[in-house]
């Protein structure tokens, strides 16, 4: 196989442009003076966010919400969503 090309059992397909809420998470590494390490800190919140349409080939969904969620996400939170778009 060539490299970087989809495996066999990989599914070329399109998402179109999406806006949703659901719950993502915000993870910082925050520096602690008294042990010279670094400890995690972390935070979740939910606001309306948007993906822009996507042609691309991978393993077939089996459940693309539940698998969307988990999913790391770069959110523009200046501007979540393109106003008054529709979901």
């Amino acid at each position: 196989m060539a490299e970087n090309a989809p495996a066999a059992d990989w599914e070329e397909h399109d998402h179109e442009r999406l806006v949703h809420t659901h719950r993502h998470f915000h993870v910082t590494h925050n520096h602690n003076e008294m042990t010279g390490g670094f400890e995690h800190l972390s935070s979740a919140h939910e606001h309306e966010h948007d993906h822009a349409p996507l042609h691309h080939a991978h393993v077939p969904h089996r459940d693309f919400d539940h698998e969307h969620a988990g999913e790391a996400h770069v959110h523009d939170h200046d501007q979540p969503s393109a106003p008054g778009e529709a979901r």
